[in-house]
């Protein structure tokens, strides 16, 4: 990614960070590369095996520990107009106790998500007996809460990819493979966005796999066809959205079908419109998950209603049973129920929706409607 935020965002976000670090006990932060230093510096380094961590002290300097071989990259961040101290390092040096000495004072630490194995053990070793906890726990209420600039990157990630699903009742045609079908999308979703996430083309029976990509099998006249599409946009946010399609229009296609399709279109459409403050994760769900019970498909319905989206495709909001998380205003997340029948079809319905002050607003817009 190469568009960035005003450094001031950053600023900000460091600034809360450290706040939220000390709010919770903690002595401070230790950032991995990935989405959440994305969202702190606007910097998408990857280093492979060598250390990059951003250090946020909870009463001190920010530190950014990195490589020489890669110190070039931070240029292409916010980095270079932060007030964070560069601590370098070349091969041969300790990195990990770089980390423990830009931590400074004693105390339990908050470790990225996304530092591996191999150095969260070499970082709990230099801290001794120091505690270490999750860092996704100390600023999930920093990440969950989109502010109105992320709102209008995912607004816009949306109406990209409702552009390529305009697109894709032309694309579906009988004879053609579904792998044809994702070499069409493939091009479409990069007119639209900086990468391609993900294609799915489920046609007929493989439309009964929520997670199937693509294959060599040809699609058939009124047979059901699953498109679930994403990509990543501007800054580095993420479009995902799923529509359900008949080849050749829906005449004709089964009556089984659109009768399964009716259920699951009423289901999302109830789930959403239960979307504003002050509701549960869970609740959501359970909606969904309730309507689609009473048709007799509730076996048939073998995932969460929906994932949290922003610099990453999928993050907190959750929204499944056990969750009782509270929604708040600026939430951004998906609703996305699902009924497949196993060697026949499936049908999935996806939205990303945003929790606002009094309900929530669609970030995806294509009807929803069989087509």
């Amino acid at each position: 990614m190469t568009e960035l935020f005003d450094s001031s965002v950053y600023a900000r976000r460091i600034s809360q960070a450290a706040l939220a670090a000390a709010s919770a006990g903690l002595s401070g932060l230790v950032i991995g590369t990935g989405p959440e230093l994305a969202y702190l510096t606007g910097s998408w380094i990857s280093s492979h095996e060598r250390l990059t961590a951003l250090v946020i002290p909870a009463a001190a300097q920010p530190v950014i520990v990195a490589p020489a071989v890669d110190r070039s990259d931070l240029a292409h961040s916010a980095l270079p107009e932060l007030d964070v101290d560069l601590s370098g390092w070349v091969d041969g040096d300790d990195p990990h106790q770089l980390v423990v000495d830009a931590l400074g004072e004693d105390g339990p630490v908050a470790l990225g998500s996304s530092l591996t194995a191999d150095h969260v053990l070499k970082i709990q070793e230099k801290l001794g007996e120091r505690k270490t906890v999750l860092a996704t726990s100390a600023l999930k209420e920093l990440f969950m809460r989109k502010d109105a600039d992320e709102i209008e990157q995912l607004r816009l990630a949306g109406r990209a990819i409702d552009a390529v699903h305009a697109e894709v009742p032309g694309l579906l045609r009988a004879g053609r493979t579904e792998a044809e079908v994702a070499a069409d999308l493939e091009k479409l979703i990069l007119a639209e966005h900086d990468v391609v996430d993900f294609i799915i083309v489920g046609s007929g029976p493989n439309g009964a796999d929520p997670h199937h990509s693509f294959s060599d099998r040809e699609l058939n006249e009124h047979e059901p066809v699953v498109i679930d599409i994403g990509g990543t946009y501007g800054v580095g946010y993420h479009s995902d959205c799923t529509r359900t399609y008949v080849v050749g229009g829906t005449e004709g296609v089964a009556e089984e079908f659109t009768g399964l399709y009716q259920v699951l279109f009423d289901a999302q459409e109830a789930a959403c419109a239960a979307v504003r403050p002050g509701v549960t994760a869970e609740s959501i769900d359970q909606i969904a998950r309730d309507h689609i019970a009473a048709a007799g498909y509730g076996e048939y319905y073998i995932h969460r209603t929906g994932h949290g989206i922003g610099l990453s495709t999928h993050e907190e909001p959750f929204i499944m049973a056990g969750n009782d998380l509270v929604l708040e205003e600026g939430m951004a997340f998906s609703v996305e129920p699902g009924i497949y029948l196993p060697g026949k079809f499936g049908a999935r319905i996806e939205d990303i929706l945003t929790v606002t002050a009094e309900g929530a607003e669609y970030l995806t817009r294509q009807p929803r409607v069989l087509q």
